[in-house]
């Protein structure tokens, strides 16, 4: 079993916040894969299904970012999964809007929900599925672009990301992010 989860924050008027590009992958990969209803779990939504050959456990913490990784070693400890099972989907400044990148292991570089579940999975080996949010140019205006709301001209790339994310997700699940990137770069014109 492999799980995957979204970073995001759990309050509807943050649900088309940049900071929540993680929940949306998750939710686009649910929807395209036919996933099993939302439940309430590990402090959490979780929804199962399969992705190609692959079952996989998605999770949405519910549990604000700052904590996330709570509710993702609740899920990690109950199925006794290793980290590199585990794979968190979550929004990137330090990336081109649209652009994805993905690795195993690495820093945070000041991502608080990042940093939960390095502490709480007790290790930073898991993956990383790295969304690109673009930086504001400023350290001041971080925390107001990430907590944000995607614009009406970001549609025009978030929504063909989201879907090419989830038509290659079985790409990621069988263990080929390399390919999985490439297929993503194309889809962005890269």
């Amino acid at each position: 079993m492999l799980l995957w989860t979204g970073l995001g924050n759990p309050e509807t008027g943050m649900s088309r916040n940049r900071h929540n590009v993680g929940f949306m992958a998750v939710d686009r990969i649910a929807q395209r894969h036919g996933f099993g209803p939302w439940r309430k779990r590990f402090r959490g939504e979780i929804a199962e299904g399969m992705v190609g050959r692959h079952k996989v456990l998605l999770l949405k913490p519910m549990t604000y970012m700052n904590l996330s990784g709570e509710s993702v070693q609740q899920a990690a400890a109950f199925y006794k999964l290793p980290p590199e099972a585990i794979t968190a989907f979550h929004d990137e400044l330090d990336l081109e809007p649209g652009r994805i990148r993905v690795k195993r292991g690495g820093g945070a570089a000041g991502h608080n929900g990042l940093r939960s579940m390095d502490r709480m999975l007790g290790t930073k080996e898991y993956w990383r599925v790295r969304l690109g949010i673009g930086h504001p140019g400023s350290r001041e205006r971080v925390t107001g672009h990430v907590l944000g709301d995607f614009s009406r001209t970001d549609r025009e790339w978030l929504d063909p990301m989201l879907d090419t994310l989830a038509d290659e997700a079985t790409l990621l699940a069988d263990g080929r992010p390399e390919l999985f990137m490439t297929r993503m770069a194309a889809q962005a014109g890269e």
